[in-house]
C-alpha cells in the first residue's frame, strides 16, 4: 500500500534524527519543571523507608543482634522501596483528583493542546500481535474497532495489521481465513492496497518485540503513528482519535500511553482483581505522572507511538552471555520507553480511564503464569542499567521494574528466617507492641493505592452512581481486600521461588495466554500451587509448636498458603462468577452501562 505523501501532516523537524546536543538539550529542558517534584518525592520516600528500617531495627535488635536478625533486616529493607513509592504515588494522586479540575491534563499538560474538533491528518496503523491465539477471538476485536472508526468517519485514517508469530499450522490457516472473511465483509481490496493486512513470520525471532520491529522496519514509511494491540486489546474510536490528536498537537511526544482497564468478565477472580486494580491504578498513575512527567510508563499495548523515531532509535539490544537472562529482551516495553526518551522524545501517560480495555486472567494459576513471564523479563533490566546516554529518570524506571519483584524473595526469606528463629530461644523475643504497630503500618501501606482509589470514588456522587452506589462500592471494596489478602502471599511465594530458579539457571517459556475463562480443575490447581500449601503447613507447624501466641496474627498469611489450591478452584468456578454478576458484587461501570464497543464485541463473540 502506498500513502499519498502530500496528505500527511508530519513534523519533519521532530521526525528527523536528533544530534547528541539536541537530545541533551531536550532532556535538560524537560528536567527543569519537574526538579522540585522529584526531589520532594525522593525526600518523602527516603524518610518513609528510613523510619520503617528504624522501627524494624528496634524490634529485631531489642535483645541484641544475631546473624539471622541482620539478614532479616536486610530482607525487610528489600521490600520497602516499591511499598513506599506506592504509598506516596497514591496519596499524591488522590490529592490531585480531589483538587484539580482536570487531573489528567494537570499531570500531562499536553492533553490540553488537542481538541475533539481537530481534524485528524496523521495516518495510523493498529498493529495486533498474535501467537497461537484463537483467531476469531482476536480478529473480532479489530473488527469492532474498525466498525467504530468507520461510524465516526475516521476509517480512512487507520489501517489494521495482524502480525502473527503463530507456530501451529492449523491456527495459522485459521488466522488467514478470519482475516480474509473480514476483508470480504467490508469489501476491502487485496492485501497490498487495502486497509487490512496479515503477515505471518516463519520464526519467532525477538519474540513480540521482534514481531513489532519487523513491522516498523517494513511499514515505517507508510504511517505517522502505530498503536500496538495485544490479542485481548480493545479501544473505542473516541479514545483512538483522542490519542492521535494529542500526538498531532505535541510532536515532542514519542509514546503516549493510555490507562488500560479490565473489561467485564464472567470470572469471580477477574472481577475482584480488576475492581481493585482499577481503583489502585487511577490514583497511582496520576501520582506517578505528576513527578515522572516526560519519562512516563509504557505497557506495550493500547498506546500511540511515533513510528519513525521508534524505528530509528528503539532497536532493542541483545543481552550478551550464556546466562539465564541473556539473549532477546522479553519485557520490551519499558526498554523501548527508555530508548525513546534517550532520543529526545517524551513518554507520556493519559492518567484517566479512557475507553481502553484489556482482559485480565481468569484464575490464580493464569495470573501467576503471566506474572512470572513479566518477572523474568524485568530481571533482564539488571543488565540494561548501564545503557549509555539514558536519562536518570529512565534508569529509575528500570530500577522500579526490578524492585517490583525483588520484594517477593525478601518477604519469603524474612518469613523463613523468622520461623527458624523460633528454634533458637537464646536469641530472645521481640516486643509485641512494636511488632503489631509495624504490621499494621506495612499492611496499610500495601493497600494505600486501592484505598485512595476507592476513597476517590466515595467522595464523588457521579462516580458512586457509576459503580452502583455507596453500598456496592463498600461491599466490593471489602470483598476485594479480603480476596487480595488471600492472593498476595501465594503470588509472592511463586515470585520468590521463580527468582531462585532463575539464579539456578531455570527459566520459563513465553507461550500463548489463555484468554477465555473456564473452570479450574483440582489437578491443575494442585500442580501449580502445591509448594505454597507445603510451605504454609510447615510454617504453621513451626509456629504452633514454638510460638503459638502469634498464630492469631499469622492466620491470614497461613490461610493464603494452606488454602491456595481450594481458593484458586473456588474463585475460578463458573457458578461463583455467575452469582457475583447477578448480585452486582465487584461491578465495574462497564458491567452496569456497557460501552457500545463492548456491546458490539459481546455480540461478535457470541455469534462465533
Amino acid at each position: 500500500m502506498d500513502v499519498d505523501q502530500g496528505t500527511r501532516a508530519v513534523d519533519r523537524g521532530m521526525d528527523a534524527p536528533l544530534t547528541a546536543f539536541e537530545r541533551g538539550d531536550r532532556v535538560a529542558e524537560a528536567w527543569r519543571p519537574y526538579r522540585w517534584r522529584r526531589l520532594l518525592v525522593l525526600f518523602l520516600n527516603l524518610v518513609t523507608i528510613g523510619a520503617l528500617i528504624a522501627l524494624m531495627s528496634a524490634i529485631l535488635g531489642s535483645g541484641g543482634w544475631s546473624v539471622g536478625e541482620i539478614v532479616m533486616l536486610a530482607c525487610f529493607a528489600m521490600t520497602l522501596p516499591w511499598l513506599s513509592i506506592g504509598l506516596w504515588n497514591a496519596l499524591i494522586g488522590f490529592a490531585i483528583h480531589v483538587l484539580a479540575r482536570d487531573p489528567a491534563a494537570y499531570v500531562t499538560p499536553a492533553l490540553a493542546n488537542a481538541s475533539d474538533s481537530d481534524p485528524i491528518t496523521y495516518r495510523s496503523a493498529i498493529a495486533m500481535t498474535v501467537r497461537n491465539e484463537d483467531p476469531s477471538y482476536a480478529v473480532a476485536r479489530l473488527r469492532v474497532v474498525q466498525e467504530d472508526l468507520d461510524a465516526a468517519g475516521l476509517g480512512d485514517r487507520f489501517d489494521f495489521h495482524v502480525l502473527s508469530d503463530t507456530t501451529d499450522a492449523a491456527i495459522g490457516a485459521a488466522e488467514e481465513a478470519a482475516v480474509d472473511a473480514w476483508r470480504q465483509a467490508i469489501g476491502d481490496p487485496d492485501a497490498s492496497g487495502g486497509r487490512i493486512h496479515y503477515r505471518r513470520r516463519t520464526s519467532n525471532e525477538g519474540f513480540k518485540a521482534g514481531n513489532v520491529w519487523e513491522f516498523v522496519q517494513r511499514c515505517g514509511d507508510r504511517y505517522d503513528l502505530f498503536l500496538p494491540f495485544d490479542a485481548d486489546s480493545l479501544m473505542s474510536a473516541r479514545a483512538l482519535a483522542r490519542m492521535v490528536r494529542v500526538m498531532q498537537a505535541n510532536p515532542r511526544i514519542g509514546i503516549l500511553q493510555g490507562l488500560v482497564v479490565g473489561m467485564p468478565s464472567p470470572s469471580f477472580f477477574s472481577r475482584t482483581f480488576q475492581f481493585g486494580m482499577r481503583h489502585g491504578m487511577r490514583t497511582y498513575t496520576a501520582g506517578s505522572a505528576w513527578w515522572q512527567g516526560d519519562c512516563g510508563p509504557f505497557w506495550g499495548h493500547n498506546a500511540a507511538i511515533r513510528i519513525r523515531p521508534f524505528r530509528d532509535h528503539c532497536d532493542l539490544p541483545t543481552i550478551p552471555g550464556r546466562h539465564v537472562l541473556s539473549g532477546d529482551i522479553l519485557s520490551h516495553d519499558q526498554v523501548e520507553a527508555v530508548l525513546m526518551r534517550r532520543a529526545g522524545y517524551e513518554v507520556r501517560v493519559i492518567a484517566e480511564e479512557d475507553e481502553s480495555w484489556e482482559e485480565n486472567p481468569h484464575s490464580l494459576p493464569d495470573f501467576i503464569k503471566r506474572d512470572l513471564r513479566w518477572c523474568q523479563g524485568n530481571m533482564q533490566y539488571l543488565w540494561l542499567m548501564r545503557l549509555p546516554g539514558v536519562a536518570a529518570m529512565s534508569r529509575l524506571q528500570l530500577a522500579l521494574a526490578i524492585l517490583m519483584y525483588a520484594g517477593a524473595p525478601g518477604w519469603m526469606a524474612f518469613l523463613t528466617i523468622g520461623a527458624a528463629h523460633a528454634f533458637f530461644p537464646e536469641v530472645g523475643g521481640f516486643p509485641l507492641d512494636l511488632g503489631l504497630a509495624l504490621f499494621v503500618t506495612v499492611l496499610v501501606m500495601s493497600l494505600m493505592p486501592k484505598l485512595m482509589g476507592m476513597l476517590d470514588v466515595m467522595v464523588s456522587r457521579r462516580q458512586r452512581r457509576r459503580y452502583g452506589g455507596t453500598a456496592r462500592v463498600a461491599l466490593g471494596s471489602v470483598t476485594e481486600i479480603v480476596t487480595s489478602a488471600l492472593l498476595a502471599p501465594a503470588v509472592s511465594f511463586a515470585q520468590a521461588r521463580f527468582i531462585i530458579g532463575l539464579l539456578l539457571g531455570r527459566k520459563m517459556g513465553w507461550g500463548a495466554q489463555r484468554r477465555e475463562g473456564q473452570a479450574l480443575g483440582w489437578g491443575e490447581a494442585t500442580r501449580g500451587l502445591w509448594p505454597q500449601t507445603l510451605f504454609g503447613l510447615a510454617l504453621g507447624a513451626v509456629l504452633a509448636v514454638k510460638v503459638p501466641a502469634v498464630l492469631p496474627w499469622a492466620s491470614p498469611l497461613l490461610a493464603s498458603f494452606v488454602l491456595a489450591i481450594p481458593f484458586a478452584v473456588l474463585t475460578a468456578s463458573p457458578w461463583l462468577g455467575r452469582l457475583s454478576r447477578r448480585v452486582g458484587l465487584c461491578d465495574i461501570p462497564e458491567d452496569r452501562a456497557p460501552n457500545p464497543a463492548l456491546r458490539a464485541l459481546t455480540a461478535k463473540l457470541e455469534a462465533r
